[in-house]
């Protein structure tokens, strides 16, 4: 039986480096924005903390913060943090009692492929919990980007995992009591250049495979004008992130 043909809408080499710039610009700034993974990592430790998972040996997946890690730590767990492990991939060093990917699923060519790796990377009854921006985010950077390029609009953003699909992509790849939840958050802007950096501090920048070419003098021009007119009366514009939360067990016959 032959392999399904995945679609290479992502490079892998982008998401890496993507990853790896962001260690960079939170190393060299004290302004680095942090409030996604902040807000992950704080869900994360909520959830695990909620279903009383203590796991003697957990993976991280992409950003960790410092709370995430203590909290695992203090039950004593072995923890492997890997920025850069690709989910679309066998996973090493398992199996793992716990794996947290904080982003990194939104920018995968192979979604289904991803989730069949997590779980058997588990051991029988271990606990996946993904999260990463879904299909509702940046509607106004989107706008914007419409907006630079009126005639002809080049793909310049991710496309997003919309959260409704994603029960029957969990179901496919054998998780057993799956959940797929999502929560917004509202971020205030004065500049569209403050949106971009913020989203490169995270490491959500591009990562296409065929990325188009960068926007002109005046392309930015117009999505500069166009982010802000969607301002209120404050000047600020309303950002909304979307994340979206995938979790999960391996059965404890660990099929």
């Amino acid at each position: 039986m032959s392999a399904p043909n995945v679609p290479s809408i992502f490079a892998e080499t982008r998401r890496i480096a993507r990853v790896l710039r962001s260690a960079k610009r939170m190393r060299c700034s004290d302004d680095a924005a942090t409030f996604l993974l902040d807000e992950i990592a704080e869900d994360m430790i909520d959830r695990l903390s909620f279903v009383r998972h203590a796991p003697a040996k957990a993976l991280l997946i992409g950003g960790c913060t410092d709370a995430l890690a203590a909290y695992l730590r203090q039950g004593n767990a072995a923890l492997v943090v890997d920025p850069v492990a690709n989910p679309a991939e066998p996973l090493a060093g398992g199996p793992y009692d716990f794996i947290g990917v904080l982003g990194q699923l939104d920018a995968v060519n192979d979604l289904p492929g991803a989730l069949i790796h997590l779980r058997a990377a588990l051991t029988p009854g271990g606990l996946v919990i993904a999260s990463f921006i879904g299909g509702q985010s940046l509607p106004a950077l989107r706008a914007s980007m419409m907006a630079s390029e009126p005639d002809r609009p080049a793909a310049r953003l991710h496309p997003l995992v919309d959260a409704r699909a994603a029960p029957s992509l969990l179901q496919r790849a054998g998780w057993k009591d799956p959940v797929v939840d999502s929560h917004t958050l509202g971020v205030r802007y004065a500049s569209l250049d403050r949106l971009v950096s913020d989203l490169r501090d995270q490491g959500l920048g591009n990562a296409l495979a065929k990325p188009a070419a960068p926007l002109g003098k005046a392309a930015i021009a117009r999505a500069r004008a166009a982010f802000a007119a969607r301002a209120e009366a404050d000047g600020k514009v309303t950002e909304t992130f979307e994340i979206v939360t995938l979790t999960g067990r391996r059965s404890l016959a660990g099929t």
